[in-house]
């Protein structure tokens, strides 16, 4: 299902050769800081010049064949096809380079760099839309922090928070209530998040906003006394690609799309 429509800019320019493009990314994202598992970067070469860009959260068959049916030039994703590892091209992954490599279609993907971005990363992006003040790094991956951490404008409680939430992602959240009643100090990791609880309750949060819950920390939010939210590993990651596609089109006039494809996950 196609997403929002193609944004326009008729007076800037409407195309940018690939190979800049990837640059700029590189350099904008800092791609090369962070070695994380995905293969960050241009993981499928296609048409030279880029006129039009889709955005996703994460790469699939359906993905790649609803941006090339979009006429979009590159996907932009935040989960791309490759993770440390070869892949034999056979099966879903062969189907998925074929479509890819039938369209001239490239694929560009920023996973952690992504998270971590302090303008138009996942987390980021999360602290706008919720007004978090007073900014720290939080989230602890690979010896560095690639989450965001801060004070509420406003006392909330855990309810009226969770309710804001669901209306920022659209999605109805998980609520662990392992601490406060209120919600003041807040740490966001975007994704998969809930090993980082330890570090909410030695940071003095009460609370911490992430994706997806994982069986092996269920008992940490409430032995800590941290309250979690869990939002959704697709529904926290959305904003980061779309940031960066937007980011795109104001500093080259490229319009794009978003598709969006929620796992419910």
């Amino acid at each position: 299902m196609l997403g929002m429509t193609l944004s326009e800019q008729p007076n800037k320019p409407r195309e940018i050769s690939r190979d800049e493009l990837v640059a700029w990314l590189g350099d904008y994202l800092q791609i090369s800081a962070f070695k994380d598992p995905s293969l960050n970067g241009l993981q499928i070469e296609g048409a030279p010049m880029i006129r039009r860009i889709a955005a996703s959260v994460d790469t699939s068959a359906r993905s790649l064949q609803d941006a090339a049916d979009s006429g979009a030039d590159l996907l932009l994703v935040h989960h791309g096809l490759f993770w440390g590892q070869p892949l034999a091209v056979t099966g879903p992954h062969a189907r998925r380079l074929q479509i890819a490599l039938s369209a001239g279609l490239n694929l560009y993907a920023a996973h952690i760099p992504l998270d971590a971005h302090p303008e138009v990363g996942n987390n980021a992006m999360i602290a706008s839309a919720l007004s978090v003040q007073n900014l720290e790094p939080f989230g602890e991956w690979a010896g560095g922090k690639i989450g965001l951490a801060g004070d509420l404008p406003f006392t909330q409680t855990l309810q009226d928070f969770a309710d804001r939430v669901q209306k920022l992602t659209g999605e109805i959240c998980l609520v662990h209530g392992g601490g406060s009643p209120n919600v003041e100090r807040l740490g966001i990791l975007s994704g998969s998040g809930a090993g980082s609880i330890a570090e909410a309750a030695a940071m003095g949060l009460d609370t911490v906003l992430t994706g997806e819950p994982e069986h092996k920390y269920f008992h940490d939010g409430f032995e800590y006394g941290v309250n979690v939210l869990y939002a959704g590993h697709y529904e926290t990651e959305v904003f980061g690609v779309r940031a960066l596609a937007a980011k795109i089109e104001d500093e080259f006039g490229i319009p794009w799309q978003f598709l969006h494809l929620p796992t419910g996950l």
